[in-house]
């Protein structure tokens, strides 16, 4: 006899079966260098003020559910223009998810999705669970973009979603902004400029929305150091983001997020200055791993840094660098543009050092 549990796991899609979850390293007691986060936190006084607002916060009602006045205040902050419209979502991944259910296919026919490989892991993953076929293009060895295979996928795949990190992750650096235009100029729907290193590059096509209907960006409060807060927003045409946003679950922003999301964009100059001290680090944290010829190091326009560990195994050195108490990001690439690659979060000046420490004696262990 068919027990109940088997009859609830065969209703499952196989091709959920086949997925493999997103993975989250145990961080506990480590100096924690693997996520792109900002090390930062508030300043006291602005912790307190902030507990009081959040104090004041109405839990037993339900958010506003279309965030007015958080979505007033992200469009000040990152001078959105003010003939685009904006939508709201739990992180970037659920306005990714949001936008492949908008043109997932319902008749059987296929619809693709184009990206940039190596990227950003979630384009993929969505695609796959939405029923989207995913049509990824190999970047150049710099991963530069690759155009003559890019023009090629777009006339071969015709995708009705275009993806391009921006800042890319996890190259970290911003592609020739005259090659996305023609992306943007020849693709046949929709390109969405994921900036979520935005704070470190300081480059965006956020402009160029007033230039292209196709056009769509995508920004984060994440890395500006709110990650705990999940807030992401999509910008672009009324049109188009009025389809997106029948999309969204309800009061997908909640009371809290919207308080603190708020008060924090309030007082905007003190991440400003964050950032600033980031990107400080960042160089001085480059020259160091570039003095190093053990490994080879890329250049980076956002939080992280790539590395490839020249003599080693990368599995090895980064065993050997969380030993020593750090955690960085292993690549687990075998070969491929990411062989034998890890990648560090620029953290501050005390936990760069520590990594530098680490990585320099993991280099020089027998292993």
């Amino acid at each position: 006899m068919t027990s109940s549990l088997e009859n609830c796991l065969q209703v499952i899609r196989p091709l959920v079966k086949a997925l493999q979850a997103y993975h989250v390293a145990d961080a506990a007691r480590l100096i924690k260098l693997d996520a792109m986060e900002n090390p930062y936190q508030l300043s006291g006084d602005l912790k307190a003020e902030l507990q009081v607002r959040l104090g004041e916060a109405a839990l037993n009602r339900y958010p506003d559910p279309s965030a007015a006045r958080l979505r007033d205040r992200l469009r000040q902050v990152m001078q959105v223009p003010e003939d685009k419209a904006i939508v709201l979502g739990n992180g970037s991944d659920e306005l990714i998810q949001m936008l492949a259910m908008a043109v997932a296919p319902d008749d059987g026919s296929k619809v693709s999705l184009l990206s940039f490989d190596p990227g950003f892991v979630m384009y993929k993953m969505i695609a796959d669970f939405t029923g989207i076929h995913y049509a990824g293009v190999s970047l150049n060895a710099d991963f530069s973009l690759d155009m003559p295979a890019t023009r090629e996928a777009i006339k071969k795949h015709r995708p009705a979603i275009i993806f391009i990190a921006y800042p890319n992750n996890p190259s970290a650096n911003c592609y020739n902004e005259k090659e996305i235009i023609e992306i943007i100029e020849t693709a046949p729907g929709m390109v969405v400029l994921d900036e979520a290193y935005h704070p470190f590059a300081q480059s965006s096509f956020m402009p160029h929305l007033t230039d292209y209907d196709n056009l769509l960006v995508m920004r984060t409060v994440s890395k500006m150091g709110l990650a705990g807060l999940r807030l992401g927003l999509l910008c672009g045409h009324p049109d188009i983001i009025e389809q997106i946003d029948k999309i969204r679950l309800p009061y997908n922003i909640n009371v809290l997020t919207q308080v603190a999301a708020e008060f924090v964009l309030d007082n905007i100059d003190e991440l400003d200055k964050q950032a600033a001290l980031i990107r400080e680090q960042r160089s001085d944290l480059l020259k160091k791993m570039q003095a190093m010829d053990s490994i080879k190091t890329f250049p980076s326009d956002a939080n992280f840094i790539l590395f490839r560990v020249l003599n080693k195994n990368a599995g090895d050195v980064f065993e050997s660098i969380k030993q020593q108490g750090v955690l960085i990001k292993n690549m687990k690439a075998d070969a491929g543009l990411l062989k034998n690659c890890l990648r560090v979060t620029v953290g501050t000046p005390a936990e760069n050092d520590a990594f530098i420490s680490a990585l320099i004696k993991a280099m020089k262990s027998e292993k």
